[in-house]
């Protein structure tokens, strides 16, 4: 498989887009407007091995609901991504059975070096 989950509004997002140059094999999934199901979040879990490390807590929602002073399970960083986009760190790049989490540049270099030697 190859993905994107990312945030078409998201200026970040459009720049490791256009940076990386994305073969027409991939396949981008707005996560605002096509909701992320159980079974995608599980696919991003088996590949990353943590729901943690694809959780944001840079989300707004994040410090509105004073979520770092809570002690945050698995199951609970699972059920706030399925619960609203924010919650996703982005982009995912999924190139077949690797993930890309985040807007870093150590994680975007990873990404396009995978890409571009498929």
């Amino acid at each position: 498989m190859q993905k994107v989950y990312y945030l078409k509004t998201c200026d970040t997002c459009k720049r490791i887009l256009k940076e990386i140059d994305l073969p027409l094999s991939f396949e981008l999934q707005g996560i605002k407007d096509q909701e992320i199901t159980v079974k995608q979040i599980e696919q991003m879990h088996k590949l990353s091995g943590s729901y943690e490390a694809l959780f944001s807590k840079r989300a707004i929602l994040y410090k509105e609901r004073d979520l770092k002073n809570e002690q945050l399970t698995e199951e609970d960083y699972k059920r706030f991504i399925l619960e609203h986009y924010t919650f996703l760190k982005r982009p995912v790049i999924i190139n077949k059975n690797e993930i890309f989490i985040g807007n870093s540049k150590k994680s975007v270099a990873a990404a396009n070096a995978s890409i571009q030697g498929n």
